[in-house]
């Protein structure tokens, strides 16, 4: 069988391409396991539970970091982008109570550090409501957009 030298170049790039796709979803799960251990250690600090992670929470929290992170922008809800309570729930999540924490760092350290020193991110973390967490980052342009959803779940 012979092959074409636009395939060949085309097999070529993307053989290139994969092993530089996998490294970047295997860092995109460590930011997120570091800002959920995070979150973790300063309610263990605080004497509060431990949050639960929550697959489908995360898978949402991951989309709207996607979406900022094509963007560019900070935001709990982009244009044309449903609410938190509506993308929560097109995930299959059932809660009683929701929040959100946004930010964009170049490490889970820089972006943890920076919800720290916002009273209302701290108050998101350290809500001893919340027994649930998801999170989600998305890279661009060197940095990582991240997004903490936390619940009450039902």
């Amino acid at each position: 069988m012979r092959f074409s030298p636009v395939l060949a170049v085309a097999v070529t790039m993307l053989s290139a391409l994969l092993p530089s796709l996998a490294w970047g979803q295997q860092r995109a799960a460590s930011i997120e396991h570091g800002l959920f251990e995070a979150v973790n250690h300063e309610r263990q600090n605080q004497g509060l539970p431990v949050l639960k992670w929550n697959d489908a929470l995360a898978g949402s929290a991951r989309k709207h970091a996607e979406k900022m992170a094509e963007s560019g922008t900070l935001s709990h809800q982009l244009p044309g982008e449903p609410s938190l309570p509506a993308r929560v729930a097109q995930a299959g999540v059932h809660h009683s109570w929701l929040s959100e924490n946004i930010a964009s760092g170049t490490s889970a350290e820089d972006i943890h550090q920076q919800f720290m020193k916002s009273p209302n991110h701290r108050g998101n973390i350290l809500d001893s409501d919340m027994d649930t967490v998801g999170v989600g980052v998305a890279a661009s342009d060197g940095k990582w957009y991240a997004v903490e959803d936390f619940c009450k779940a039902k």
